[in-house]
């Protein structure tokens, strides 16, 4: 079974942001010009979705009417014969049939996820993070890579990815058995352990392909010591009960949710634009000979010697 709908969880505070977050949703912070969640969207419809379920909270409108027509606009831009751009704004609202349900409470992301129930009935459905850019190493789109692997093992399936042993305490890891190249059986997932104490360094990727099942699950999660219920935590009892995989993703996650990596996703993605990546360079390369930003801001200031009275 292909499938078909997909849920797209975008009602965080995002608070690592703030205060640029503080009247404006996360998920529409831009990368150059194209807000997060627009890469995540194509993602879907290139991944052969057919509908996106939003979950949204409180403050993020400017998420749905960045997906809805803007008349106002479109008649602008004809009128001053910006044919281009008019085309790109028009197919941002053509994407794909697009839902949005309201998160009523900040109780995590496995509360929800649950608020998706009416909306995918009985069918399995992607998951992809709504702050998190994935971007595949071939042409195949991560969350297309696991639907297929869902026609085949017909059951949950989580997208990992391989990190840096010292960076393990940032992520969801997981434990399991490798039983073919790239799959794993799912033993548990580890909530940001130590290095330590981390039983792989393959990271929960923010891609998932779910079964109707894991509303059961949800259900009889308690919440966790935030008072927020944890998609994780049904995984885990999920996987205690029956089959679910980690697949090695094919591709490369752009991680938004802190400001350092923010900016380097930022840079790397200039560095892609033909219209953007010869100036932009030389600006780095400016910056770098002369060192100005990094000397302003690493200096330590002379400290005074305090004089004995």
């Amino acid at each position: 079974m292909v499938i078909k709908k997909a849920v797209i969880p975008a009602a965080g505070l995002g608070t690592r942001f703030l205060p640029a977050t503080k009247a404006q949703p996360k998920e529409m912070l831009p990368i150059i010009d194209t807000p997060v969640i627009q890469f995540v969207v194509e993602e879907a419809v290139r991944a052969g979705i057919e509908d996106v379920l939003i979950i949204s909270g409180r403050g993020k409108r400017a998420i749905n009417d960045h997906f809805d027509r803007s008349f106002e606009l479109e008649r602008f831009l004809e009128e001053r014969g910006d044919h281009e751009m008019l085309r790109q704004i028009r197919n941002i609202s053509e994407l794909v049939r697009l839902f949005s349900v309201r998160q009523k409470e900040q109780l995590g992301l496995g509360d929800a996820i649950l608020y998706a129930q009416p909306h995918v009935n009985d069918e399995p459905f992607a998951v992809l993070l709504g702050d998190t850019i994935v971007e595949s190493d071939n042409d195949i789109p991560v969350t297309q890579q696991l639907s297929h692997l869902y026609t085949r093992v017909r059951a949950p399936l989580v997208a990992v990815e391989e990190v840096p042993h010292d960076k393990v305490s940032r992520y969801g890891i997981i434990a399991g058995e490798e039983v073919e190249k790239g799959l794993y059986r799912l033993d548990r997932l580890v909530e940001k352990p130590t290095p330590e104490k981390a039983p792989t360094n393959l990271a929960i990727a923010g891609r998932y392909v779910l079964t109707p099942r894991i509303f059961d699950y949800l259900k009889h999660t308690a919440p966790g010591k935030s008072g927020e219920i944890q998609l994780t935590d049904a995984l885990n009892a999920m996987a205690r009960q029956e089959l679910v995989y980690a697949w090695r993703m094919e591709g490369h996650r752009y991680d938004i949710g802190n400001r350092l990596d923010y900016l380097k996703t930022s840079v790397e993605f200039a560095l892609r634009r033909k219209d953007l990546a010869g100036p932009f360079w030389e600006f780095l390369e400016e910056v770098l000979r002369s060192k100005r930003s990094y000397v302003r801001t690493q200096k330590p200031a002379r400290k005074r010697r305090r004089v004995r009275q």
